[in-house]
């Protein structure tokens, strides 16, 4: 997420309950917004997209050290689109879901294709790229090119419906209603529009958080729906948790960390991979997955290796 340069927001915009919310979002944002690379002019709209491709399910402080290194070495679409995709598997290192690694190459690839190697600015253009789904093409849109577009992640989700709807929590997945009340949400004019969602998502990550808001520092607890209620617990489906030790995900990573430690174009035999993990049966159902994902590439004589074929 980045932030177009501040523009005189709308201040008498309202939610549909006819409370103000953008400017005291706002203007909290611009004193405490966090200093992030992709939210500096010298990003450009490369620099977002891949921010938005490795922040997804990932902490920014995991995230930015594989940016920086991301970004010096493909500054454009063009320079990841001629490697191959296995070298942004290995460069994706530890971030978490690595299939991200692969739609981020499919969509340099793309956009190198079609677009002469610059983001496209259309909305419809930016969601016809592989591996864009609704929210990355209105994240690119709105936080690169200041239009104005629902930009709904987790932090939003949270902030709208503890806001507007008065719940601690929104849905575990995102409704036709959320999206409804984002759009009327939106300021009127393109530049507070992309300001408004850098500024809920920050609030979001910073203030409303998941566990142990801060309402006292929230600009807009005077106004929130829940926090007026007295903050009532979540009667809701139960909030789904997130397991990762002994599950096939974490032996999918141990097996991609033997590939990815592996010199390029180097295979690594069956043998290697039998060691990171004891139990044969749940082994083989990760590796095979990672077959299936485009992740691994299986050669002749049980050898393996990060994908080189482009799909």
């Amino acid at each position: 997420m980045t932030a177009p340069t501040k523009p005189p927001h709308n201040t008498s915009a309202t939610t549909p309950d006819g409370v103000g919310l953008h400017s005291p979002v706002i203007d909290w944002f611009e004193d405490h917004a966090r200093d992030l690379p992709w939210r500096r002019p010298d990003a450009g709209p490369w620099g977002v997209m891949v921010s938005e491709f490795m922040l997804q399910q990932t902490p920014v402080t995991r995230v930015l050290p594989v940016y920086e290194q991301w970004l010096a070495r493909w500054p454009r679409p063009a320079d990841l689109a001629k490697e191959a995709p296995g070298e942004a598997v290995r460069a994706w290192g530890r971030l978490g879901y690595p299939r991200r690694a692969l739609r981020l190459h499919g969509a340099a690839t793309a956009i190198t294709e079609r677009h002469g190697g610059d983001v496209p600015t259309d909305h419809a253009q930016l969601l016809a790229l592989p591996g864009i789904g609704e929210y990355t093409a209105a994240a690119v849109a709105s936080f690169a090119y200041g239009q104005r577009h629902a930009v709904l992640d987790t932090n939003v989700r949270r902030v709208f419906a503890r806001a507007v709807t008065g719940v601690q929590y929104p849905p575990n997945a995102t409704t036709a209603a959320e999206r409804k009340l984002a759009r009327a949400l939106l300021p009127e004019d393109e530049p507070t529009a992309a300001r408004w969602a850098a500024a809920s998502m920050e609030l979001g990550a910073l203030v409303c958080t998941a566990k142990n808001e801060t309402c006292h520092r929230c600009p807009i607890a005077a106004q929130c729906a829940w926090h007026l209620a007295g903050k009532p617990e979540h009667e809701g489906p139960a909030r789904r948790g997130q397991t990762y030790a002994g599950t096939d995900r974490q032996v999918r990573g141990k097996l991609l960390a033997v590939l990815r430690e592996a010199e390029a174009d180097t295979p690594v035999p069956q043998s290697a991979l039998d060691r990171v993990w004891h139990e044969p049966v749940q082994r083989a159902r990760a590796l095979d997955g990672l077959v299936a994902d485009g992740l691994v590439e299986p050669l002749p004589n049980g050898l393996y290796r990060l994908p080189v074929t482009r799909t």
